[in-house]
């Protein structure tokens, strides 16, 4: 009798409905763990893999290129433009969307479709973990994802500990050169700064990618001006030089030497290998200090 009802409830559990709360606050619900998933967006492709779950991938958009067996998923659009007909094809049963990255318009024509919608927008470190942790939930890949969490977790530990009672470091994130655009404080980047033991000059502007003038930089004359260079994924446009800023030599970055470029896939994509482009900076921030007098 024991048996049977041990048995009962390992069945019981095998077919319980799963549940979590999305980037949005919406509640997603799956009858059984997804087994055909699309994402649509590249840190997306690259936090499913990481939770275990890339034998579930059967389509992501361009510049999915990580890990290297996601170069040989179908596309199915990009971040401008989705292809509903090749999604539909492919018959998911849960669809990763960037809740920034893709248009509104597109993502209205998801919902039309009724196939399960998990949003993907982390803003700060550790919403990277919490997310591995609940896709591995919706994948049923629970142990994988728990485990690439937790190391994550550890390596954000690691340079937190190590870095974030440093001298501060005033930064400019250039974001791009015509027009000049940064970061404010509500994004992930402004979060690794802090990490580093860095402080975002622009913290405080709206929007999430204001635009600002170079005499705004010039006034706030950072110690530091970082930007993404180019990853293993070749942008569509080349990514801004920061060559420009030695036209000004009294601003403290330039006279300093530290004007710094991180690979753009590792400090631009939210997700685990952020903690890779974490490291570079906060090694580029213990180099501006030590441009320091007296060092």
């Amino acid at each position: 009798m024991l048996a049977a009802t041990c048995t009962f409830a390992i069945a019981s559990h095998a077919h319980a409905a799963i549940t979590v709360t999305d980037d949005t606050g919406a509640t997603v619900t799956l009858a059984q763990p997804a087994q055909r998933v699309i994402s649509l967006a590249p840190h997306v492709t690259e936090m499913l893999y990481a939770a275990g779950g890339g034998a579930k991938v059967v389509g992501a958009v361009s510049y999915s290129d990580y890990p290297p067996e996601a170069k040989q998923l179908p596309r199915v659009g990009d971040n401008k433009s989705l292809d509903l007909e090749r999604i539909v094809a492919l018959k998911p049963d849960l669809i990763v969307v960037w809740r920034h990255g893709n248009a509104q318009r597109q993502i209205e024509q998801l919902r039309a479709l009724h196939i399960p919608l998990y949003f993907s927008e982390p803003h700060h470190l550790d919403d990277i973990a919490v997310s591995l942790t609940k896709l591995g939930a919706l994948l049923g890949t629970s142990a994988a994802a728990d485990t690439a969490a937790r190391t994550y977790r550890d390596e954000i530990t690691r340079l937190r500990n190590r870095y974030a009672k440093q001298s501060p470091v005033s930064v400019f994130y250039q974001v791009w050169d015509e027009p000049l655009m940064t970061l404010n404080g509500e994004h992930m980047i402004s979060d690794v700064i802090a990490l580093c033991g860095g402080r975002n000059v622009f913290a405080k502007l709206e929007p999430l990618v204001p635009t600002v003038s170079t005499e705004a930089v010039l006034a706030a004359n950072p110690e530091a001006i970082v930007t993404a260079a180019p990853g293993a994924t070749q942008p569509d446009r080349p990514l801004p030089s920061l060559d420009k800023w030695k036209a000004w030599p009294s601003m403290t970055a330039v006279t300093r030497n530290n004007l710094f470029a991180i690979d753009g896939d590792l400090i631009n994509r939210p997700a685990p290998r952020l903690a890779q482009g974490a490291a570079q900076l906060c090694e580029d921030l213990d180099t501006a200090r030590s441009h320091r007098a007296g060092h």
